[in-house]
């Protein structure tokens, strides 16, 4: 199951874009099967990130994934025709890094690791030892 669709792409591009993106053949109409193909790369991609810490492909992925996979999918369509516009590079080096935090397991995906555990948590614990106390009753007798 792909973690975008091609909606998700056509809600990032416009069509006038999305139709000289993918229109290969002159026809001015958009070619589904480059969109996803361009889906496919973006989602071997993350599995190949993600598949460090979780089987994939994951059977219900995040909403975070929704995201990556559009921003490098788009990036993908972008790259077929040789000049990718700024934004659409600089999503996907901010994919790229997320992608790089969830493979050194420091972006959860949420649910269990890969072990069925729950994620642990890397919390702060607060413990405190006292020190027995310097003024007691007995020792300020006379005072």
């Amino acid at each position: 199951m792909p973690y975008c669709t091609p909606a998700d792409i056509r809600d990032r591009i416009d069509l006038r874009r999305l139709v000289q993106l993918t229109d290969d053949e002159g026809e001015g109409i958009v070619d589904d099967s480059r969109i996803e193909k361009a889906i496919a790369d973006a989602d071997n991609e993350i599995d190949g990130y993600v598949g460090i810490r979780h089987a994939v492909p994951l059977p219900s992925p995040p909403p975070l994934l929704n995201k990556l996979s559009a921003d490098l999918a788009v990036y993908h369509l972008y790259s077929r025709r040789g000049r990718v516009p700024e934004v659409h590079a600089e999503r996907y080096r901010k994919a790229a890094g997320i992608l790089e935090q969830i493979a050194l397991g420091k972006i959860s995906l949420g649910g269990s690791d890969p072990d069925g555990n729950p994620p642990a948590s890397d919390a702060p614990e607060m413990s405190c030892e006292n020190p027995s106390r310097l003024f007691t009753r007995s020792s300020m007798h006379g005072f």
